[in-house]
């Protein structure tokens, strides 16, 4: 018994639903760029100056959230050869094992990217070399910005609080990477959760492995089907 998620509850569906439209609004937010600098340069030899950039970052966006987001549904790809040598609580010690091993891991990883983003917002990173042991004085990096990236709004309110004031000529470094630890957190997040229905006993691993094969051996046959 191992991956599917079903959302339970009018929150957990409206939380589920906007993950997905996010996930959806990222694919075609990089479509409609990628799609408009084509036609422009072939078109009218013209581009969108800060169309790669764009695109850069809501790739970086999509993967980001999309980790949390796999984790979440149980669809991340992994070797499951020896597992299924196991009994069934052999499985799931395992799969509590590695759940476990997960989350320390993001732990070092939500630090990480704390600590390499508090100072584009001006904030203190975390002191201590593995965990965190408090905060310690960081260099105000606020005036960072993209390459060429605009600001599309709320100039004024970022310029005031991240900036002293000062003007930005273009988008500030702190928003794009504002996803490092956001995304972490909430990878975090939802590995703390699947440690939970692993021991409420709902799931027993949290890879997908095999059932994606079968899954795509059952598209196959069935699209062999209709042709």
């Amino acid at each position: 018994m191992s991956g599917g998620y079903q959302p339970k509850g009018r929150i957990s569906s409206i939380v589920h639903n906007i993950e997905e439209s996010i996930i959806a609004v990222l694919l075609g937010l990089m479509t409609l760029v990628t799609f408009t600098n084509v036609v422009m340069r072939y078109g009218f030899n013209s581009q969108l100056i800060w169309g790669l950039e764009v695109v850069l970052i809501l790739f970086a966006w999509l993967v980001l959230f999309g980790i949390s987001y796999g984790f979440k549904v149980v669809s991340h790809l992994g070797v499951d050869a020896m597992l299924n040598l196991t009994g069934k609580s052999t499985r799931r010690g395992l799969g509590i094992l590695a759940t476990l091993a997960c989350i320390l891991y993001g732990v070092l990883l939500l630090k990480g990217a704390w600590d390499y983003w508090a100072p584009f917002a001006g904030l203190d990173a975390t002191s201590g070399r593995w965990f965190p042991t408090g905060f310690e004085d960081s260099r105000d990096q606020g005036w960072y910005e993209t390459e060429q990236v605009p600001i599309p709004f709320a100039q004024t309110w970022l310029e005031n609080t991240f900036n002293m004031g000062e003007a930005y000529e273009k988008l500030p470094r702190l928003v794009p990477y504002a996803i490092l630890p956001f995304a972490m957190a909430l990878m975090l997040f939802r590995l703390v959760q699947n440690l939970i229905r692993i021991l409420r006993g709902e799931i027993d691993t949290i890879i997908v492995s095999h059932e994606a094969e079968d899954a795509v051996e059952e598209a196959g046959a069935s699209l062999s089907k209709e042709t």
